[in-house]
């Protein structure tokens, strides 16, 4: 089951009963589900195949990085879980990304490639000391150039990046935002954030939820009050 919504839950948790009780209370039809490396780990490629057996499209946040054949050889194992969508580092390459895109290609129901280019955490600083002068957005915009060379269907980037990548890589380059906090949450440890309206202005595709959701008292509901927020601003839509 394919839906339109624009909203991925991040699964945040450290073990899968604590996912799960969240997850059944969550509508698949309202939003898609993000299993990222903590949750992976504790749980397991069974983790992910409960989340898709209760209906939900899941993106595996594992961010692959390592040398081309093996890259390849874990995205087809990803491919296999079922999953809707999946990621690499840009930072691994043209032959890494490559090898990635080509093991997927003729699947017959081949998952969404997308490149992580600059965590939302990291701010200029924080590259600078691994290496990378200049702004973040600098960074981003070579990264994500490159994962469009590689015939990729989109990158994971900051919202804040999304208006210049938008107009930078056409409108059919999917741009996914983590560090989207709705109106009057708190930020945590992104650096780099806006409200889901504010991301769809700029260009966004999909909108990464985490703790405003999962630490909702009413996630379900929570979910429903931003896709209002979304549906009365025409200019999100």
């Amino acid at each position: 089951m394919l839906n339109s919504t624009k909203i991925i839950v991040a699964l945040d948790f450290a073990d899968a009963a604590s996912a799960l009780s969240l997850v059944d209370r969550l509508d698949p039809s309202l939003c898609r589900l993000k299993v990222g490396k903590e949750l992976f780990t504790a749980a397991g490629p069974d983790g992910v195949r409960a989340l898709v057996a209760r209906g939900f499209e899941v993106f595996l946040d594992l961010k692959f990085h390592d040398i081309p054949t093996t890259v390849a050889a874990a995205c087809r194992a990803a491919a296999a879980l079922g999953v809707w969508m999946l990621n690499v580092h840009a930072s691994g390459g043209r032959r890494m990304m490559t090898a990635a895109q080509e093991a997927l290609v003729h699947l017959p129901q081949p998952p969404l490639l997308i490149a992580v280019t600059v965590l939302t955490s990291m701010s200029a600083e924080d590259m600078n000391e691994v290496g990378v002068a200049g702004a973040p957005a600098d960074q981003v915009v070579r990264l994500a150039r490159l994962a469009r060379q590689c015939k990729f269907d989109g990158v994971v980037c900051s919202a804040q990046e999304a208006a210049m990548l938008r107009a930078d890589l056409g409108a059919d380059f999917r741009l996914v935002t983590p560090g989207i906090r709705p109106a009057g949450t708190a930020v945590g440890d992104q650096r780099r954030v806006m409200t889901p309206v504010e991301a769809l202005h700029a260009g966004a595709s999909d909108l990464v939820i985490g703790r405003p959701v999962t630490a909702s008292v009413d996630p379900l509901a929570t979910i429903k009050q931003i896709q209002e927020e979304i549906k009365s601003d025409r200019r999100a839509l």
